[in-house]
């Protein structure tokens, strides 16, 4: 893992809450190299991750390593979370990252997990690995039926659309190889929550190597106001079909 260029890429959008601690705990866990998207927030979430950033050149000033990064990329208008995703991806292209993995700003993914989605592709036996909350039988039963009915669908439906089957499409903790990230920062468009399934018609459009494995959740009742519900899976199908036809929505 120390030969490889690793970048995280954290989507947010009004997460002052939550994103000095998701940023600190990756931190602590020796993932440095951190692209935070801010999406238009209207609260302070950009401030803090501009704090974030100086601090880190300053750790890297005091220990003459200019390596390790946190960068504050915002957005001046909200384009959603696939806009943000997208914008991560390029820049983590551009700095030649080896490996780029997707991590939600909302607490809910555990950084011990990152080695899990990470290690598939270190062992170049997968292009693109998604962190499956459904594989952990502990996690899928916890999970809210709401949840796990949303979930299951739109990965059927994705299925439908010409993408992978995954059990959990959904999922924001997800890793990709460089030949991935290369693909997926050229060719996604979906600005808003469908951007998880494009990126599974398009990997398997392009035949990436896909796999999956299980992860848990950190279920917070700040977490479980966040994210997809069922008013925005039917959002998600619509928008799939529009970009089925080939119509990208804002």
């Amino acid at each position: 893992m120390a030969d490889k260029l690793i970048y995280l890429i954290i989507p947010a959008y009004n997460e002052e809450k939550m994103i000095k601690n998701v940023v600190n705990n990756l931190q602590n866990h020796n993932y440095d190299n951190i692209i935070i998207v801010d999406d238009g927030s209207k609260d302070n979430t950009y401030k803090i991750m501009k704090e974030l950033e100086e601090e880190s050149k300053q750790n890297n000033s005091n220990s003459n390593n200019n390596n390790n990064k946190v960068i504050a990329i915002k957005h001046e208008q909200n384009k959603g979370v696939g806009g943000a995703t997208i914008t991560g991806l390029k820049k983590a292209y551009e700095l030649g990252a080896d490996i780029a993995v997707t991590f939600d700003a909302d607490g809910q993914h555990a950084p011990d997990d990152i080695a899990k989605v990470i290690q598939p592709i270190i062992n170049d036996s997968k292009e693109y690995v998604v962190g499956s909350r459904i594989k952990n039988p502990k996690e899928f039963k916890n999970m809210p039926l709401t949840k796990k009915v949303g979930n299951l669908g739109l990965s059927f439906i994705t299925f439908l659309l010409g993408g992978y089957y995954v059990t959990d499409s959904q999922s924001g903790l997800r890793a990709f190889s460089k030949s991935a990230l290369k693909v997926l920062s050229e060719q996604l468009q979906a600005k808003r929550y469908e951007t998880c399934s494009e990126a599974l018609i398009i990997a398997k459009k392009n035949k990436l190597n896909i796999g999956e494995v299980p992860i848990k959740t950190i279920y917070t009742e700040y977490s479980m106001a966040r994210g997809t519900n069922v008013m925005i899976g039917f959002k998600i199908f619509y928008r799939l079909l529009m970009l089925k036809m080939g119509k990208v929505l804002d």
